[in-house]
This record gives C-alpha cells, structure tokens and sequence, in this order.
C-alpha cells in the first residue's frame, strides 16, 4: 500500500475573505458618476443595503443616458489600486489563503485584477448586448459572500473577512472574524459588532489579532 491514512482530523487552515471596491481599488461606479457628471450612480451599497434594487437602478439610468459596457471600461481603464492595497495584499497573501469576494462583474475587474497579480476572485456577470447595452445582470448566487464562507467553514477551513459596506455586513457575519475597512458611519453605527480598520496598517494589525483570538478558542 502505497502512502498512509491518518483519520485525525486536519487543523483548519485560515482563508482571508476580502471584498473589492472600497477595499483594494476604488468604487468603480462613483468614478463613473463622477466621469459621467451623473450624481445618481454615486449611490453604492455604502447607502443601499438591497444590491438588487441598487443594481436595477443603475441598469435603468444606463438605459436612460444611452451608457455603454465601453463607457464604463473606458473609466475603469484609468483607475489603478487605492495607495498601499498592493502592497497590503502581497503581505496577506504571504500570511494567509486569500479570496476575493465582491459584487461586481467579472467583465469590469480584468484591469485592475491585473495590478493586483490576479487573486482569486468570486463575483458576478453581466449580459451585454450586441451593441454594448449593459441590459441584465445575473449574480452567481443570492447572498454569495456569506454563501461562499459557510462552503469554507464546511471545507474546514477558519474565515477571516474584511469589507466596508452593507453587502458584506452578512459575510462578516458568517466568518470567524469580521472586520470593517474604511466604511461609513451609517455602517459603523448599525455595526458595532465589527472591529474597525482605517488604513492597511491597522487592517493587517486586525488580521493578526483576529488568528490570535481563533487559534484561543
């Protein structure tokens, strides 16, 4: 018999969970609405808890403006990496498992995935049609950020999670540990369960504390 068994159960490993936007590159769609001078699309889930809501907004002002899938990578194009989160995610990645999770689409997250050295990344897709219409988006599941950390859990593994606004309040939640990055007030004051991080340092600070007190229990 080639190789060994060893029933005992293996010592669960931690995966770092990390939402996109607000986190390690800018919210694409206010600089969208910045580009565009369409103070509607300012609106993210830092204000709109209900993502299909928010996203079924943003569909209707595309269609009301005659905005394209080109419009939007055409800004999304000039933005880079908010200063420091490269760095802070070659240090995670050395510490941890790292998984991206975010709400946006894989068709706006190819550019700034490349300056980040491609992490793994779970989101969503957009239908566009033959002329560049953004007309439909389809999620990968209901809830995925908290639906992708109980499969971890179910894996084994420990989660740590870190995000800013209301859609990721619930993978927070599921995780072993959640933390807040730079979010605002309003989430801060609904949240106070979530320790909160304001620059990389202390979110790296947050991580450490947060293996600390797993590896406790």
């Amino acid at each position: 018999m080639n190789g060994c068994v060893n029933s005992k159960p293996i010592a669960a490993v931690e995966i770092a969970c990390l939402d996109l936007e607000g986190v390690l590159i800018p919210e694409i769609w206010i600089n969208f609405a910045q580009k565009t001078g369409i103070d509607e699309l300012l609106v993210t889930t830092r204000d709109i808890p209900d993502y299909d809501l928010l996203m079924q907004q943003r569909l209707d002002i595309l269609k009301q403006h005659g905005l394209k899938i080109e419009d939007i990578k055409e800004v999304i194009d000039s933005l880079g990496p908010l200063e420091g989160a490269k760095d802070f995610l070659d240090w995670l990645k050395s510490e941890f498992q790292v998984v991206i999770l975010s709400d946006t689409f894989y068709e706006f997250a190819g550019p700034l995935m490349r300056q980040l050295a491609f992490p793994t990344l779970f989101c969503h897709k957009l239908g566009i049609a033959d002329d560049g219409s953004v007309e439909a988006y389809y999620l990968r599941m209901p809830d995925q950020k908290r639906e992708a950390v109980k499969r971890f859990h179910e894996l084994k593994f420990h989660v740590i999670a870190a995000g800013d606004s209301y859609n990721d309040t619930t993978m927070l939640s599921e995780a072993d540990r959640g933390i807040l990055f730079c979010p605002p007030r309003n989430v801060i004051d609904e949240f106070p369960q979530f320790p909160v991080a304001t620059d990389y340092e202390q979110l790296k600070a947050e991580f450490i504390a947060a293996r600390a007190g797993i590896h406790r229990e």
